[in-house]
C-alpha cells in the first residue's frame, strides 16, 4: 500500500484558498466538514472518535499521525466522529506493543477519508489568522469548481444542532449497580472516560439521550445529575436547557463540562458565542481562581460563554479561566449546587491536573 503512487488530494477552504496533498492509502472521495486544529502530541485515536468533534475536519499539527498504531480500548464513542483528517506525515507503519491494527486499518474500518502531505504549519497559521471556516477534503481535484458549488451549501457552525447527531438513541447503564451513588447523565455527546471517572467513584450512571425530560432523568431518583460534552452550537439546545433549569431550580447537584457547561450558562440567561479558531489541545492553561492554583487542560471546544455576562450575573462566580485569552473556563452558582467546567477534566487524552473536579462533584453530593 505505502509503496504505491497515490492520489493527489485538496483541502479545499470557504474563502477559496486551497491547500495540496495526497490520499491515505487506496481511499478516494470528498468529505465536508468545519476544519480545526488539535495541537496534541498523542491521543489522536481518543481525538477522531470524541463526539465533541462532529462534522469536523480535523489537522493535526504533530507532525506523524499513526505511528503508535491503534488500540479497540482507546476510543471515546463507538466510532469515529470527525468528518475528515488532515496530516503532514502519515505513519503506515507502527511500533508499540499494544496497538491491534494500523490508523490506516483503522480508519478504513470507519470509512473516513484522511490526506496526508499536507503543509500542516501554513494551514493551521492560515486557520490561526482568519479563523474557524467550512472546508472540503477531496480526491476530485480536477473539479475545483463543483467543489466550491458543494461547499457554499454546508451549513455553518453557527446555529448548527449537533447533539442529535451522537447522542444515545435509548438510555443505558454504567458501572455497578450497587454503586454507593446514582447519578443521572444528560447525553448530548459523552465521552466514554468521563463515564469511566465517574464510576471509579463510586458511581452508577444512566444515560439519557439528549432530549429527554427533566421528569425521565428524575425517576431514575438521583443522587447527582450530569451535563456532558458534545458537538455544535449549544444554543439550540433548549431541551437541555430546560432540564438544567429544573436542576437548578430544585437546587440538586449538577455538574457540567464542556458543551454541557455552556448548557448551564444559556440556563442561566447568559449567552454563549462562536469563538475565532476554538481552543482544542492538551496543554491549554487555566487559573483556578478559588485556589489560585494552575492547571495545565485538556480542551476542545469552538463556542464559549460571555464572560461580561458572566461577571455581571449575581448568582455566577467564574471559578477557572483560560490564561491564553481569558475566556470563562469554569463557574459555579453562589446559591445552588451547580458548577460547571468549559475543558476536559477526564482529560483523554492530556493531563489529569483537573481530575479533582469528580471528586468536588462526589463532595457536593455527599453534603446536598
Amino acid at each position: 500500500m505505502k509503496y504505491q503512487k497515490r492520489q493527489k488530494a485538496i483541502i479545499l477552504l470557504a474563502d477559496g484558498t486551497i491547500f495540496y496533498g495526497k490520499a491515505v492509502g487506496n481511499k478516494q472521495g470528498t468529505a465536508f466538514g468545519e476544519v480545526c486544529f488539535n495541537t496534541g502530541m498523542t491521543g489522536y485515536q481518543e481525538i477522531f472518535t470524541d463526539p465533541s468533534y462532529f462534522g469536523q475536519i480535523m489537522v493535526t499539527t504533530n507532525a506523524h499521525i499513526g505511528n503508535y498504531g491503534t488500540n479497540a480500548e482507546e476510543i471515546e464513542s463507538d466510532s469515529v466522529k470527525i468528518a475528515g483528517l488532515v496530516v503532514k506525515n502519515f505513519s503506515y507503519e507502527f511500533s508499540r506493543d499494544a496497538a491491534d491494527s494500523s490508523l490506516e486499518e483503522f480508519l478504513d474500518k470507519n470509512n473516513l477519508l484522511a490526506i496526508s502531505d499536507v503543509d500542516t504549519r501554513a494551514l493551521v497559521s492560515y486557520i490561526r489568522d482568519n479563523g474557524a471556516m467550512n472546508a472540503v477534503i477531496s480526491t476530485e481535484v480536477d473539479n475545483i469548481e463543483g467543489l466550491k458549488q458543494q461547499l457554499a451549501e454546508v451549513p455553518n457552525m453557527e446555529g448548527l444542532e449537533l447533539a442529535s447527531k451522537v447522542s444515545t438513541k435509548e438510555p443505558y447503564y454504567f458501572g455497578n449497580e450497587n454503586a454507593t451513588y446514582k447519578i443521572a447523565a444528560l447525553d448530548i455527546g459523552i465521552k466514554k472516560n468521563i463515564l469511566r471517572n465517574l464510576a471509579k467513584r463510586d458511581c452508577y450512571i444512566k444515560v439519557f439521550p439528549y432530549n429527554s425530560k427533566f421528569e425521565e432523568l428524575e425517576a431514575f431518583n438521583p443522587d447527582g445529575y450530569f451535563l456532558s460534552n458534545g458537538p455544535g452550537d449549544p444554543e439550540p439546545l433548549v431541551e437541555a436547557q430546560e432540564v438544567a433549569k429544573e436542576i437548578i431550580k430544585r437546587n440538586l447537584p449538577l455538574f457540567g463540562i464542556c458543551l454541557g457547561h455552556q448548557v448551564i450558562a444559556l440556563a442561566n440567561g447568559v449567552s454563549t458565542y462562536k469563538m475565532h479558531n476554538g481552543h482544542r489541545g492538551i496543554n491549554h492553561p487555566v487559573k483556578n481562581m478559588v485556589t489560585g492554583k494552575g492547571e495545565v487542560t485538556s480542551q476542545n471546544h469552538g463556542f464559549a460563554v460571555d464572560r461580561e455576562e458572566t461577571e455581571a450575573h449575581p448568582d455566577i462566580e467564574i471559578t477557572h479561566v483560560h490564561l491564553n485569552d481569558n475566556t470563562v473556563a469554569g463557574i459555579a452558582m453562589k446559591s445552588k449546587n451547580v458548577f460547571s467546567v468549559q475543558y476536559h477534566p477526564e482529560a483523554s487524552p492530556g493531563p489529569h491536573d483537573s481530575s479533582y473536579l469528580f471528586d468536588q462533584f462526589i463532595k457536593n453530593i455527599k453534603n446536598k
